[in-house]
Order: structure tokens, then C-alpha cells, then sequence
């Protein structure tokens, strides 16, 4: 059923299916963030912009390394975490699908991906909860998938768009990507560096991609680099996370015609993989909520 309302700032109709009863939405018109109502016709709740914290919200530390294990025990999660292990086990056991492999793998990735910057969003906004899954419709289902790679392939190309330019212009040098990393030249250390920073940035960038939806702003490294100079260590934690989920993935094996014990094995790194993800994507939302004083001064 669909819940029609209009704006309580500027009366524009709005509509939402009645599964989202009672979240944030944000009048397109206008901007004015409100909540859905329960029925239509009802005036929705206006949501009042909250004042800026002049000073960073304390225990990021506690809430990355403590809180974050208790949303694997919460039963409000249980749909969110069933949702992972279908789509980690759907991946594992598909392996050797022959040609359906590679739609698999994108698959089960796009709707990762979503889910993972649903959790940004989520906890960037101060909910603790995981949250809910949404698949599309007959219709939209290609672009829940779609969506969140190039969000992804977008924001890595913006993070190493410095590396790609320097590689670009010294083309004509003999550079390539392969041989960059075999020699120790003056130039080849500098681009190393720079695609060293672009990885770097990637937890700052996805960041903002995922809270304030606003590509452009990617271009504007020196915003990026506000908040994480003045949280330095917290962004080093939020960094090693993604870059421990980052290298267990890249060391995992799908199924093998093996023993039990070693495609149990595999499984369970596979599954490891997702808990250490969750972790981060936490960790990214959780530095925006913690230090959001440093946004608001470079945004």
C-alpha cells in the first residue's frame, strides 16, 4: 500500500510504500527531512537540522572494538545477517557455475556492496542497528545491484585519479603499471606514493559517497583531508579494518572438489570476511558520527 503525504515546509506530494512507515526522508523539493507517517493524508513529522557539536562525541574506540560485536547478537539483525550468509554461501558454492560464475559474482558483490553502504549511512546517522535488506522488484533488482559497484568503481577512480593523471603524463617515459613496481626510481617511488594516498583516502571517499550522496564533492581533496588530519588515529583504525577485510578477501578460495574439513574451512574465511566488512563499514559510519565537527567545518 501506498502512503501519500505532503510536505509540512512546501507541500510538495510525496509517496512512499508503507514498509518505510515511521523512517527519515528528505522532501526533494525543499530539502526539509521529515518522517514518513503511518497513514496517508497525515502531516508528517518535521526533523529540525541538529546543531553542529563543536567537539568530538567520545568512545569511537569502544563503539568500534566493543559495540560493534553486539549487533551479531541482536535478533533485530538476524534477517540482515541471514541475508549475508545467503548471498556468502551463494557466491562460495557457485564457483565452478561455468559461464554463470561471473553473473553470480557480480551479483552477490552489487548487493554486498549495497548492503555495505547502507551501513555507512545507517550508523553515520546513528543507528546501531543493521540495516534492513531490500532486493527491488522485478524492475529494480538489476539496479540495487548495479548502483552501489559503480558507486564503488566511481569513488576508487575518483581516490586515484591524481595516480592515474601522473601515470598517464609519464606515459611517454616507459612507465606502465606493471613495471612501476619493479624499479626504485625517484619517479616510480612518487607514483607508488600516490597510489598509495589514493587507497588511503578510499574510507574518507566511500564516506562521503554513502552519507552525503554527493559525487562532486569527491573532487575536493582538500575536504577530504580535513577530518582525517584531525583525527588522525581514528582514521588509521577505520583504515587497518578496511584494509584487514580487504586482504583476507583477496587471500580466500571459493569451492574446491576437496576434503570436508577444507571446504569448511574456506567457508568459514569467506564468512570471517563479512564480520571484519561489517566491522568497517561501522567504523566509517562511526568516525562520521564521532567526529562530525570536522565535517562541519570543511563542508
Amino acid at each position: 500500500m501506498t502512503i501519500q503525504f505532503h510536505c509540512p515546509k512546501c507541500g510538495s506530494l510525496i509517496a512512499f510504500t508503507d514498509k518505510h512507515a515511521g523512517q527519515s526522508v528528505k522532501c526533494l523539493t525543499c530539502g526539509q527531512q521529515q518522517i514518513i507517517p503511518d497513514k496517508s493524508g497525515q502531516t508528517p513529522q518535521k526533523i529540525e537540522p541538529k546543531v553542529e557539536p563543536e567537539f568530538p562525541l567520545p568512545g569511537f574506540f569502544h563503539a568500534v572494538f566493543v559495540d560493534s560485536w553486539k549487533i551479531f547478537f541482536d535478533k533485530d539483525n538476524l534477517a540482515a545477517l541471514a541475508f549475508v550468509t545467503t548471498v556468502v554461501c551463494f557466491r562460495f558454492f557457485s564457483e565452478n557455475a561455468c559461464c554463470m560464475a561471473f553473473i553470480i559474482y557480480f551479483a552477490a558483490w552489487g548487493y554486498l556492496f549495497g548492503f555495505y553502504l547502507q551501513i555507512i549511512n545507517e550508523t553515520a546517522a546513528g543507528n546501531d542497528k543493521l540495516p534492513e535488506v531490500e532486493v527491488g522488484t522485478s524492475i529494480t533488482f538489476l539496479w540495487y545491484m548495479v548502483k552501489p559497484i559503480l558507486t564503488f568503481a566511481f569513488t576508487v577512480f575518483i581516490v586515484q585519479l591524481p595516480f592515474i593523471i601522473a601515470l598517464a603524463f609519464f606515459k611517454n617515459k616507459g612507465l606502465t603499471w606493471e613495471n612501476i613496481w619493479e624499479t626504485r626510481t625517484a619517479l616510480n617511488l612518487v607514483l607508488r606514493s600516490l597510489f598509495a594516498a589514493g587507497l588511503f583516502l578510499f574510507p574518507m571517499a566511500i564516506l562521503v559517497a554513502a552519507v552525503l550522496e554527493d559525487l562532486p564533492e569527491l573532487l575536493r581533496f582538500d575536504h577530504l583531508l580535513v577530518p582525517v588530519i584531525r583525527a588522525f588515529i581514528p582514521y588509521l583504525v577505520v583504515f587497518g579494518l578496511l584494509a584487514a577485510a580487504c586482504f583476507i578477501e583477496t587471500n580466500t578460495r571459493q569451492y574446491e572438489s576437496l576434503s570436508m574439513l577444507n571446504t569448511a574451512g574456506n567457508l568459514a574465511v569467506n564468512m570471517a570476511v563479512q564480520v571484519v566488512a561489517i566491522i568497517a563499514m561501522r567504523s566509517i559510519g562511526l568516525f562520521y558520527r564521532h567526529y562530525d565537527c570536522y565535517f562541519s567545518k570543511s563542508w
